[in-house]
């Protein structure tokens, strides 16, 4: 009688650990992509003018274009997994004071744009907005890519076919699956992972001089993934880790000097 219901304990637990797996399977795009969901900074206005665009991926992409020089490098923004491109505001006003144009973009599915972000999708639409800017007389040598968060697989994914001025990757991450299993342990992530992002595979076919930022009290990205990649990387490299930040790094000006700095090496070599 005992065996019978241990068996039967086993049995409804196991049918609940499927159900988790075929859960996450089919609703895990929603897990990882939030477009209505703001973790930075909304409080902030625009110190500078923009122009609004619309580039042609698979639909059109709402992006906001920052000319201050045309003998300035442009930075190419790929944002994170949550929220609009307002919300990076706080951001871009600190940017604006460097010596660069910028142009920042939302994904589709993101800001009002169509469509439904995925991996493959929100690479197809890196790539569209890079050829964007070459339409627009941008050489890939006169760009910086910067990533923040899940848009630093993007531009690593990016940077491995072409050759840019610099990378900037803030609060990056080697791989979704093994960010997944910090989350999930006990799920077989690597199987039922749709997105994988693995940038880790990635690092050795850059050549782009590369600035890694990222806090020691990250709570969602491991530090520890971000100082991986930093070893890794063979190509020049740079770093600004700091013991206080957490993933929402603070645009305070040590780590504005830091990009300033980085711009500036760049700039000379």
């Amino acid at each position: 009688m005992k065996s019978s219901s241990f068996f039967n304990i086993f049995l409804i637990l196991l049918l609940v650990y499927f159900f988790i797996i075929i859960f996450l399977f089919f609703y895990q795009r929603k897990l990882l992509y939030h477009p209505g969901e703001n973790n930075y900074l909304d409080d902030a206005s625009l110190n500078h003018k923009i122009e609004k665009v619309y580039i042609p991926s698979d639909q059109k992409l709402v992006a906001w274009h920052f000319k201050k020089n045309p003998k300035y490098k442009t930075l190419l923004f790929f944002h994170g997994n949550a929220g609009k491109i307002d919300n990076r505001i706080y951001k871009l006003n600190e940017l604006s004071k460097l010596d660069l144009n910028y142009l920042i973009f939302a994904y589709r599915g993101f800001s009002g744009n169509d469509g439904k972000p995925s991996e493959k999708g929100l690479y197809k639409d890196a790539r569209a907005v890079k050829y964007w800017l070459n339409l627009n007389n941008i050489k890939d040598s006169e760009i910086i890519l910067y990533g923040e968060s899940l848009g630093t697989a993007i531009a690593v994914d990016l940077a491995k076919e072409f050759n840019f001025s610099g990378i900037i990757l803030e609060s990056p991450f080697t791989s979704m699956v093994e960010l997944a299993k910090k989350y999930y342990p006990y799920l077989p992530v690597k199987l039922v992972l749709k997105d994988k992002y693995e940038t880790i595979r990635k690092l050795d076919e850059i050549n782009s001089p590369i600035l890694i930022m990222h806090g020691a009290k990250d709570t969602i990205v491991p530090f520890e993934m971000g100082l991986k990649i930093y070893e890794i990387v063979n190509s020049p490299k740079y770093k600004y880790f700091n013991d206080f930040d957490d993933h929402m790094m603070d645009y305070n000006e040590d780590l504005v000097q830091s990009i300033r700095n980085f711009i500036k090496t760049i700039d000379i070599n």
